[in-house]
C-alpha cells in the first residue's frame, strides 16, 4: 500500500506513538491494528489525527464484548460444570443417610460406585468434546444435560447396589463432555490473557452451586419418611428434575463458537462478533479450525506438554474427589459430628472457595502470571492438609479442610489457563481439553479410594497423598517454567517458531 510508506510528518508521529502506548496497555484489538492486519485502516485514521479517539472506541466496544460473553457463556458454564460436583455433593451426603443400608452399599461398593462413573466419564470425553464441534454447543450441552438430569431423577427409584452402579455408568457418559467441552468453548471466546478470570467464573459457580446444594440436601434430608420416600430418594428426585430443566434452558441460553455467534439466540451484532474474531485472530490466530481427521486430533499425542499438563490435573483431582465425596463422611466419622451436622458443615468450605479463586485467578490474569498463582495454591493446600492430618483440635481441623478446598478449587481455574495459554489450535485445544479431563478423572478414581474407613479420625493415607501430589504440581510447574523460558528466548531470537504460530509465546 503506498499510503503505508509515504513519509508523515512528525506531530503526525507523535500522534501515533501516543495512540500506540494505549494501544499496548492492553487492548488486544488496539494490537491488532498495529501488526500490519488493519494497515489500511490504520493510514486513514492517521492522516485525520483520530486514532487515539478510535483506539478507546474500540476499548469501550470491547468492554460491551467481553460483558455480553460473561453473562451469555461463563453463566450458564458454571453452573453446568456444576453438574459434576452437584452429583458428588448429592452422593455424598446421602452417604450419611440411610442410603448405604437400603442399597446395601457395604465394603468397597460405594467407591466402586464412585470410580466407575469416572471410568465411563473418561472413555467418552474426547468423543464428546469433539462433538461440541460437530453437533454444535447448544444442541449437545442441552442433550447431554438434560440426559444426565433424567438418570439422576431415575436413581432416586433403584432397589439394589447393582442398580447403582448401571446408572452410574450411564450418568458419567451424559457427564462427560461437559467439562471439558465447556473448557474448549470458553478457550476459544477469550484471548489467553483474560482466561484465568473466566474458568473461575466457572468455578465460582460450580462451587456456589454446590455449596447450595449440600444445604438442600439438609432439607431434603428432613423429608425423610414423607410418603413412604427414603431423605436420600429426595435428593435425587429433585435434583435430577432441576438438571433436566436447565437442560432445556440451555438451549436457548449458551452460544455458538465465535465464527458462529450469529447462531446464537439473542446475543451479538455483526460489528461485535467481527471484533470476537479479530481478538482471538490478534492473540493466536485459531478462530477457524481445519477440516475434522482423526490424524489431526491424534498428531498432538506426540507433544509432551499435554502429558505434563494432564499429570497435574490427575494430581490435582486426587485431592478434590476425597474431599468433595468424603467430606461429609470425615465431618461425621472424623470429627464427632452429626448426620444433618455433617451435611450442613461440608458447605461453607466451599463458600469460602469463592475468595480466594477470583482473587488469585484476577492477578493471574492481571499480571500474566500462571506457575507462581498454582505454586502459592499448592503450598495452601499443604498447609490446609496438614491442619486436617496433624491436629487434634476439631476447630482447626475444620478451618484446615477451608484452606485445602479454597486451594483446590483455585487450582481448578489456574491449571485450565496454564493449558489453554500455552497451546495454540482448534483440534489441539479440544484434545488437549479432554486428555487433561480424562486424567483429571483418572486422578478421581485414585481419589476415591484414598479416604479410608478404618483410619478415621485423621485418614493419614489421604493426608500423606494428598501432600504428596502437590509438591509433584510444583516440580512440574518449575520444569514447564525452565522449558517456557528457553523456548520464549529462541523464539525471540527467531530461531524457532512456537506452537507453529508467529509470534507466539509461552505463558508461565
Amino acid at each position: 500500500m503506498a499510503a503505508s510508506s509515504a513519509p508523515r510528518p512528525e506531530n503526525q508521529q507523535s500522534g501515533n506513538r501516543s495512540a500506540a502506548k494505549v494501544a499496548n496497555d492492553g487492548d488486544a484489538t488496539s494490537e491488532r491494528i498495529f501488526t500490519g492486519e488493519e494497515e489500511e485502516e490504520v493510514d486513514v485514521l492517521n492522516a485525520s489525527g483520530n486514532l487515539e479517539g478510535f483506539v478507546e472506541s474500540r476499548r469501550s466496544l470491547e468492554r460491551r464484548l467481553r460483558l455480553k460473553i460473561d453473562l451469555r457463556l461463563c453463566t450458564i458454564a458454571g453452573i453446568l460444570c456444576s453438574l459434576n460436583l452437584l452429583d458428588s455433593g448429592v452422593i455424598s451426603s446421602a452417604s450419611v443417610t440411610s442410603m448405604l443400608d437400603d442399597l446395601e452399599l457395604t465394603g468397597n461398593r460405594f467407591s466402586v460406585s464412585i470410580f466407575i462413573f469416572t471410568i465411563s466419564s473418561i472413555a467418552f470425553q474426547l468423543p464428546s468434546t469433539l462433538a461440541v464441534r460437530t453437533f454444535g454447543p447448544r444442541l449437545w450441552f442441552s442433550t447431554i444435560t438434560f440426559c444426565f438430569g433424567l438418570i439422576t431423577m431415575c436413581t432416586a427409584f433403584i432397589q439394589t447396589w447393582k442398580q447403582m452402579i448401571a446408572l452410574r455408568v450411564l450418568l458419567g457418559i451424559a457427564m462427560s463432555g461437559i467439562y471439558p467441552g465447556l473448557t474448549y468453548l470458553i478457550s476459544t471466546w477469550y484471548p489467553r490473557r483474560e482466561q484465568q478470570t473466566r474458568f473461575a467464573f466457572l468455578q465460582t459457580g460450580e462451587v456456589v452451586i454446590l455449596a447450595t446444594g449440600g444445604i438442600v440436601n439438609y432439607g431434603l434430608n428432613q423429608l425423610n419418611g414423607k410418603g413412604g420416600i427414603a431423605g436420600w430418594r429426595y435428593m435425587f428426585l429433585v435434583q435430577g428434575l432441576i438438571s433436566m430443566v436447565i437442560g432445556l434452558m440451555t438451549y436457548f441460553w449458551i452460544v455458538d463458537f465465535p465464527e458462529e455467534a450469529h447462531r446464537s439466540f439473542w446475543f451479538l451484532t455483526p460489528e461485535e462478533q467481527d471484533l470476537a474474531v479479530a481478538r482471538i485472530n490478534a492473540d493466536r490466530k485459531d478462530v477457524k479450525p481445519d477440516p475434522f481427521s482423526w490424524s489431526k486430533v491424534f498428531v498432538h499425542a506426540r507433544d509432551p506438554k499435554v502429558y505434563g499438563f494432564a499429570c497435574m490435573f490427575f494430581l490435582l483431582n486426587l485431592v478434590s474427589t476425597a474431599l468433595s465425596y468424603f467430606l461429609p463422611i470425615i465431618l461425621q466419622s472424623g470429627m464427632g459430628f452429626d448426620e444433618n451436622q455433617s451435611i450442613l458443615l461440608s458447605a461453607p468450605p466451599y463458600y469460602y472457595a469463592v475468595i480466594p479463586v477470583l482473587l488469585s485467578s484476577v492477578i493471574g490474569d492481571r499480571y500474566r502470571l500462571r506457575g507462581p498463582v498454582i505454586t502459592f495454591n499448592c503450598i495452601t493446600l499443604i498447609v490446609g492438609f496438614c491442619m486436617l492430618g496433624f491436629s487434634e483440635q476439631v476447630a482447626v481441623r475444620y478451618v484446615g479442610t477451608y484452606l485445602a478446598t479454597g486451594a483446590y478449587v483455585s487450582n481448578w481455574a489456574a491449571l485450565s489457563a496454564y493449558q489453554a495459554n500455552n497451546i495454540a489450535g482448534q483440534w489441539k485445544r479440544a484434545f488437549t481439553a479432554a486428555a487433561v479431563t480424562a486424567m483429571n478423572g483418572a486422578g478421581g478414581i485414585a481419589g476415591s479410594f484414598i479416604v479410608r474407613s478404618q483410619e478415621a479420625p485423621h485418614y493419614m493415607t489421604a493426608v500423606w497423598i494428598s501432600i504428596g501430589s502437590h509438591i509433584l504440581i510444583i516440580a512440574i510447574v518449575a520444569a514447564f517454567s525452565v522449558y517456557f523460558h528457553f523456548a520464549n528466548r529462541l523464539a525471540m531470537q527467531g530461531k524457532i517458531i512456537i506452537e507453529g504460530v508467529d509470534g507466539f509465546r509461552y505463558t508461565y
